[in-house]
């Protein structure tokens, strides 16, 4: 499973961190950058690419049992907020913001939204608990549901 990422200046340190941990745990990461630290970049001209490869993979790629693709981005800035509504705008991409951990936040945006891409406020998230926050979500399925698919159908 590959895993895009974006981020701007504010989240840059903490997609690093996030990066390393996803390559340690096995998954492909695909990074639309920042490549570096530069203050006055802006979240749009990453967040984009990689709602752009999320939505690409939406589209082509490989179904799992419950009919979701095994497409998934994970976006950060300074509140995640910005960087959900740009990734938002794609087709197939169904952006979460993430901006404290809350066990049944993170589960809940998987298993009843089938949540794709991940917006973390990186000002409002410490690495320790981003890094739980990114373990938990991408380990809990989408719930199948008929209820929740009808409802996902509907965007």
């Amino acid at each position: 499973m590959t895993i895009f990422l974006a981020s701007d200046h504010a989240g840059f340190g903490l997609k690093e961190k996030i990066k390393k941990f996803l390559t340690e745990k096995g998954y492909q990461v695909n990074d639309f950058g920042a490549a570096s630290y530069n203050e006055s970049d802006d979240y749009p001209d990453f967040v984009r690419k990689a709602a752009e490869a999320v939505s690409e993979c939406v589209q082509s790629g490989p179904s799992t049992s419950s009919g979701s693709k095994q497409c998934f981005g994970i976006v950060l800035g300074g509140s995640g907020q910005g960087e959900a509504m740009v990734a938002n705008r794609y087709k197939g991409v169904r952006a979460a913001v993430l901006y404290k951990f809350d066990r049944a936040i993170i589960k809940l945006s998987r298993e009843h939204n089938d949540a794709n891409v991940l917006a973390i406020g990186a000002r409002f998230l410490g690495e320790r608990k981003a890094l739980k926050a990114v373990e938990l979500w991408l380990k809990t399925p989408f719930s199948g549901e008929e209820r929740h698919k009808r409802r996902i159908s509907k965007f």
